[in-house]
């Protein structure tokens, strides 16, 4: 190869290099802008209630049915639980945040904010109560307050 072909070339490979690094710097401060975005949106949990987080997509099955039932645990325990829902189509950087392999997904928190315990897929009402009995947050005994 000429010296001149073969500087060429190496210039080629330095600009490609270039653009792949200052891509891959760009991903990522878009991935923490997005984060951070997810963070303000959804705070962590506050020091007084535990919280259900449930991270999925409007346009899963699973998910659509998990959907009454959510919002039906946030109306019924409201100042008692905080239940939180987070669409992955509108914020896909949660799946990264929260280390989701499979949606939806439901974690439970205790009022620190520490995780106690994640389910993916279906659960129903009752399984999610039994679960946060199970855990140590009868919610069934203040049903009628």
């Amino acid at each position: 190869m000429k010296p001149k072909a073969a500087i060429a070339v190496a210039a080629v490979i330095l600009a490609v290099g270039l653009v792949v690094a200052m891509k891959q710097a760009q991903r990522q401060s878009l991935s923490s802008s997005a984060e951070a975005a997810v963070r303000r949106e959804f705070p962590p949990p506050s020091t007084t209630l535990p919280r259900l987080l449930d991270i999925g997509a409007g346009r899963c099955i699973p998910c659509k049915m998990m959907a009454p039932i959510l919002d039906g645990l946030k109306k019924e325990y409201e100042g008692r639980m905080d239940v939180v829902v987070i669409d992955l189509i509108e914020h896909p950087e949660a799946g990264r945040l929260y280390n989701i392999n499979l949606i939806p997904t439901q974690i439970f928190y205790d009022p620190s904010g520490k995780e106690l315990w994640r389910h993916e897929g279906f659960i129903s009402k009752d399984d999610i109560l039994a679960k946060w009995k199970e855990l140590g947050f009868d919610f069934t005994k203040d049903a009628g307050k």
